[in-house]
C-alpha cells in the first residue's frame, strides 16, 4: 500500500522544548523559596499587573456587569452543555460492593478531590471555554474547592467574559495569575493556603511544561502541548469545508499542528490550494498563527485504503479528529487513539472547542495513545475498601503467608501468622516455609 506525503511538516513541537523547559525550572524553584512575593514580582514583570491577586465576589460583579444579556445567555448555555455532558460521564461509574470469596467483601468508593487549579489562558484571545470546561466539570465531579486563575487582559484583570465563565461555572476563587506563576500558585496553595490536588487547563509551553514539571507533587489533566487538529477525508468531502477546518485549528497558534489524511489525490490537490488563500483572508493575528503553523507544521498524506487512513491517523494520535467520509460507523469502530472524534461534516472542532458539550482539553504530542482527555473522572479518586469475617480470613491468611514466604517477605508472612494464631489458636496449619536469610 502507498502512502504519500505531499506536505511535509518542517518542525515538531518538541523543537521548541528546550528553552522552556530551563525557564520553567528556574521560576519554579524562585516561586518555591520565595512564595507569594515571587509570584507578584512575576505577575508584575510579565503581566504589568500590580493589582490584588484574589478576584473579590464584588470585583467580579462590578467587572462583568456592562456585559450584554445575548453574551451572557450564550456563555450559560454552553456550560450547561458541558456541565450536563459530564454530570453524564459521572453517572457511567459507580460505587459498587461483592463478595470476592464467601466473607471477604470488597469494594469501590468514587471521592472527589478537595482541590482542584483550573488555568484559563488569555493572551493571543480570550479563551472564554476553557472557563467552563474546566472549572464546570470540576464542581460536576464534587470538588468542594476550585480555584480558577487567568492572565490579566490588558492591564485591566481577568477578561470580563472569561470572568463572567469562571463566575457561571462555579469557581470557587478566583485569582489574577497567569503562566507558570498561575500554575506554582496553584500546586504551592499561594494566596489561598489551599494547595491544588489537580491542575488542569490548556496554556502555551511554559504552561505545559510547568505542568509536566510539577507533576507527582500535584495531578494534571495531560501532558499538553499546542493543539492538534487531523482531518480524515475521501473523496465525498467538501475541500473547502475541509480545507477551512484545518485552518480553523491553525488559528491557535504558531506551533498548532494541521493534517490531512486522505484516499483522494485530487481532494488534497484542492485543500493544498484553498488553505493559503483561506489564511490570507483572515484577520491579521489569526493570519500570522495560522500562516506559520501551516508553513512549520502543516501535512498532507494521500493513502491508498481507508485501512492505511486509520493506521497513519491513529499513529499521529490527534487531539482533535474530523472524519468526512462514508460510512462514519466504520470509523468510529476501527479509529483508537485520538483525544475527541467528530464524525461528519456536520460537526467540526469548533463546536466542541465551544459549545456542544463534550470536554475540549484533550491530550496532544502522541499523549492519546495513552490518555483520553479532560473528564470528570480526572478530578475523582477510585478507592478501595475491603472487610471479611475471621472464617474468610482463615483462607486468605493461609495462602498470603506462603505466598510471601516464596517471594521471600518473612514480615508479611508473620502478619498472616498472627490471625491465625488468634483467631484459630488450636488448629495447625501449612504457613510455607520460613525464610531465614
Amino acid at each position: 500500500m502507498a502512502v504519500e506525503h505531499l506536505k511535509r511538516a518542517a518542525k515538531t513541537p518538541e523543537s521548541e522544548a528546550a528553552t522552556a523547559q530551563k525557564v520553567v525550572a528556574e521560576m519554579l524553584a524562585e516561586i518555591e523559596r520565595e512564595g507569594e512575593a515571587a509570584v507578584r514580582a512575576y505577575a508584575e514583570k510579565l503581566d504589568k499587573w500590580t493589582g490584588e491577586i484574589v478576584v473579590t465576589a464584588e470585583e467580579v460583579e462590578r467587572r462583568t456587569r456592562a456585559i450584554p444579556d445575548p453574551v451572557k445567555r450564550d456563555i450559560e448555555f454552553a456550560t450547561a452543555q458541558v456541565r450536563r455532558f459530564a454530570l453524564a460521564q459521572r453517572e457511567s461509574i459507580r460505587e459498587f460492593a461483592i463478595e470476592l470469596h464467601p466473607g471477604v467483601t470488597a469494594g469501590q468508593r468514587l471521592i472527589p478531590v478537595n482541590v482542584a487549579g483550573c488555568y484559563v489562558p488569555t493572551g493571543r484571545y480570550a479563551h472564554i471555554a476553557s472557563a467552563y470546561m474546566s472549572v464546570a466539570t470540576a464542581k460536576a465531579a464534587g470538588v468542594p474547592t476550585v480555584i480558577a486563575c487567568s492572565t490579566p487582559y490588558r492591564g485591566e484583570g481577568i477578561h470580563p467574559q472569561v470572568l463572567y465563565a469562571m463566575k457561571v461555572a462555579g469557581a470557587d476563587v478566583i485569582m489574577t495569575l497567569g503562566g507558570v506563576q498561575a500554575i506554582a500558585t496553584m500546586a504551592y496553595g499561594l494566596f489561598t493556603g489551599k494547595p491544588a490536588d489537580i491542575i488542569v487547563g490548556p496554556g502555551n509551553k511554559f504552561v505545559a511544561e510547568a505542568k509536566r514539571m510539577l507533576f507527582g507533587k500535584v495531578g494534571i489533566d495531560v501532558f499538553a502541548g499546542p493543539s492538534e487538529v487531523a482531518v480524515i477525508a475521501d473523496d465525498s468531502a467538501d475541500p473547502h469545508i475541509v480545507a477551512s477546518d484545518l485552518v480553523g485549528q491553525a488559528e491557535h497558534g504558531h506551533e498548532s499542528p494541521a493534517w490531512l489524511f486522505t484516499t483522494s489525490r485530487p481532494l488534497a490537490e484542492a485543500v493544498m490550494a484553498l488553505v493559503p488563500r483561506l489564511i490570507g483572508e483572515l484577520p491579521p493575528t489569526a493570519r500570522d498563527a495560522a500562516g506559520a503553523a501551516w508553513r512549520d507544521y502543516g501535512e498532507v498524506i494521500v493513502c491508498d485504503t481507508r485501512e492505511e487512513v486509520a493506521r497513519i491517523s491513529d499513529r499521529y494520535a490527534s487531539e482533535h479528529l474530523e472524519v468526512h467520509a462514508r460510512d462514519l460507523d466504520w470509523w468510529l469502530a476501527n479509529l483508537t487513539t485520538y483525544g475527541s472524534l467528530f464524525l461528519g461534516e456536520e460537526t467540526t472542532v469548533a463546536f466542541g472547542d465551544k459549545t456542544s458539550g463534550p470536554n475540549h482539553i484533550l491530550p496532544t504530542k502522541g499523549a492519546a495513545r495513552y490518555s483520553g482527555g479532560l473528564s470528570v473522572h480526572k478530578f475523582m479518586k477510585t478507592l478501595t475498601w475491603q472487610r471479611m469475617t475471621r472464617e474468610a480470613a482463615k483462607q486468605m491468611a493461609l495462602v498470603t503467608a506462603r505466598i510471601s514466604r516464596l517471594e521471600g517477605m518473612e514480615a508479611h508472612a508473620r502478619t498472616a501468622d498472627e490471625r491465625l494464631a488468634k483467631y484459630f489458636p488450636q488448629e495447625r496449619f501449612d504457613k510455607g516455609v520460613p525464610v531465614t536469610t
